[in-house]
């Protein structure tokens, strides 16, 4: 699955003035006598490629009459120890162990086959077979048989044996053919569409995409499941980037509680001579934080200080992306540009709707001692918008009662502000959110860009109407009172609500791109004032459409993606407003559902003010947008209210 269009960048190349017997006697003598010097040892492997590496046991050999690497082993321990030794093995030994070590025994390590199976292109992967039969006397083929079943045991058989063609001709006339094969069960990839041209493969996932309005890593997780399903996943992921596919399986290996050491290892081994660089850059465009970082962070000692080694560099202070990443930014916006966002609210119009009935339940849910919140929230959070609205008019008709006091009078703290903001219309919802979010001494910042950036020209101007109905001032007024600066002067440019409409102009798109990239380039000359007000005149006018062109053209014209650069470039609330207006751009649900992790993914602290900015980002999601958690969400939410 190696990409023949990208050059390949490792982090650990040949040593200049190498002297493999100088190597060995500096190794002897770290290891000489009682302890050993570890850093010696650490530095001098990770600054060697693994061909040298290879000269200086031969050479150890010859000038000690002993096996380097089994000293390395009476002198090393732990996790330390299982790294350095791995790194004097030569690739296809070092897979071929790995693949061993997944099968031998009563388990199996199916994300170890998986990952070292999908990734190997077919001069790696016939060298390992061939390391395999030599070091253990069997037929690699023959183990992963017998350990594994099924259509994930036959998948397996077709990658070992290393036949994808690599001409990089692509067959056009194959691509509506092989397209049709996934759309059935997906083990109907034949071994010949299995091992076509990457390039060509990626043309027939396009493809795919246009005719199934999804993506076929969704209709694998559609129609597979267990180990079939990620191993299709990961055959997918690696012929769409095999440095993506790397960054992904680093990230899984380190995030959370514990760190799975052996696919650590494993892949900074691997690939510290191939595409480490490309891994590195693809792990920070994707997870927004350096490779280095994680690894300091969740390692320690020597076994960290070798890691880190082999990382090469800490990518937080890199200035651009390299070539790998800087294609995977490129396509993930052309693939925004052409994905068509539904809009699957998880509220609509209730059938048999009757407004008269419903008042006449609220009111029986309010009456008397106590108050049935579950009626109350059975009726509003089933109800669509325009329908609370008519509930509304048919409580004040039938019993001559607002019924938003009634509501304000039986219900208290979150609930209260949940409901009410519920049974408000949107443009009386976002109002009354922008002034909460400006009034008394702080401002709540994230507030008023999320709702500036998020919403259309005309939920902008009914907003603007519902907030001078409401507090009988101006919302440009207000914000005017409440921010300064360049941060006032994009809110105000948004709340005007005349943002451009339509498709993206090419022509166009090319010369704000190119304004930007000029812009950056005189960025450390330039006042920041001058560059964040151009920034503004295209980010804050221009068409979502539109803008999603540009992104795509900046990262052809500069080799860098500007969310990167916003958040490199930038700082406050012009940078959070201005990263919020490219998120949007990107994916807007995606958007919002950040919004949504980050208001809930941290102890509750301060209650009261994290609590309000859920139940706003909340109901704005519900309002527009479908959720998978949205009932995980609600429980979440009516936990906090009780």
């Amino acid at each position: 699955c190696a990409k023949p269009d990208t050059c390949c960048i490792g982090t650990i190349s040949d040593a200049p003035d190498f002297d493999p017997s100088v190597d060995a006697e500096t190794l002897y003598n770290a290891m000489k006598g009682i302890g050993s010097d570890k850093e010696t040892i650490l530095d001098l492997i990770t600054s060697r490629s693994n061909a040298q590496r290879q000269e200086v046991i031969s050479a150890y050999k010859c000038s000690f009459g002993q096996d380097l690497i089994e000293d390395l082993k009476y002198e090393l321990t732990g996790k330390f120890e299982r790294l350095i030794v791995c790194l004097m093995r030569t690739p296809p030994y070092h897979d071929a162990k790995e693949i061993h070590d997944a099968v031998k025994g009563a388990g199996t390590n199916e994300r170890c086959l998986i990952e070292v199976l999908v990734s190997r292109n077919n001069k790696q992967m016939q060298d390992m077979v061939a390391a395999y039969k030599d070091a253990y006397g069997r037929d690699i083929e023959e183990d992963v048989i017998a350990d594994t079943s099924g259509h994930f045991k036959k998948m397996l058989v077709v990658l070992l044996q290393g036949t994808r063609d690599e001409s990089g001709v692509v067959d056009a006339d194959l691509v509506q053919l092989h397209c049709s094969c996934f759309s059935g069960r997906f083990f109907l990839m034949s071994s010949r569409s299995l091992t076509s041209v990457v390039t060509h493969l990626r043309m027939v996932f396009d493809e795919y995409e246009k005719i199934a309005e999804m993506s076929i890593e969704d209709s694998i997780k559609n129609e597979l499941s267990g180990d079939f399903e990620r191993l299709m996943l990961a055959v997918v992921q690696c012929i769409r980037s095999v440095p993506m596919f790397f960054a992904k399986c680093l990230y899984k290996s380190m995030k959370g509680l514990g760190t799975a050491d052996n696919t650590l290892i494993r892949i900074m081994i691997s690939r510290s001579e191939i595409d480490m660089l490309d891994i590195r850059e693809c792990f920070r465009l994707r997870y927004e934080k350096s490779l280095y970082n994680m690894i300091k962070d969740d390692t320690s000692g020597d076994y960290k200080k070798t890691l880190l080694n082999l990382c090469g560099g800490d990518d937080d202070l890199a200035g651009e992306f390299f070539p790998e990443a800087a294609q995977i930014a490129y396509k993930m916006w052309e693939l925004s540009a052409m994905t068509k966002v539904q809009m699957r609210p998880t509220v609509r119009p209730a059938p048999d709707f009757d407004p008269a009935a419903d008042a006449q339940a609220l009111r029986k849910a309010m009456k008397g001692f106590g108050t049935d919140e579950d009626a109350i929230i059975d009726i509003v959070a089933q109800r669509s918008n325009a329908q609370r609205q008519e509930i509304r008019q048919a409580f004040k008709s039938l019993l001559g009662r607002d019924l938003m006091k009634d509501l304000k009078s039986e219900l208290s703290k979150n609930l209260e502000r949940l409901i009410i903001g519920l049974m408000l219309t949107p443009a009386e919802f976002d109002a009354k959110m922008m002034k909460k979010a400006m009034e008394g001494a702080g401002t709540d910042e994230h507030a008023l860009i999320e709702i500036l950036v998020t919403r259309k020209n005309e939920e902008i101007q009914a907003m603007n109407a519902a907030y001078r109905e409401g507090y009988k001032k101006s919302l440009e007024d207000a914000i005017h009172s409440d921010t300064s600066g360049h941060f006032c002067r994009i809110l105000v440019s948004l709340v005007q609500g005349a943002r451009e409409e339509g498709p993206a102009d090419v022509e166009r798109a090319c010369a704000d791109a190119q304004v930007k990239q000029l812009e950056l380039a005189d960025a450390c000359n330039a006042e920041s004032d001058e560059m964040e007000m151009k920034f503004m005149s295209i980010l804050c006018t221009r068409s979502f459409p539109h803008l999603r062109r540009v992104f795509q053209e900046f990262v052809k014209c500069t080799n860098k993606d500007i969310e990167q650069i916003i958040k490199k470039e930038m700082s406050g609330d012009v940078k959070n407003a201005f990263y919020a207006i490219v998120r949007s751009v990107k994916n807007q649900p995606s958007y919002f559902a950040d919004r949504l992790y980050k208001a809930m993914k941290v102890l509750v602290t301060h209650t009261e003010s994290l609590s309000c900015q859920c139940v706003t980002v909340f109901f704005c999601f519900l309002f527009f947008f479908s959720i998978k958690s949205y009932f995980s969400a609600w429980k979440i939410i009516c936990k906090w209210v009780r």
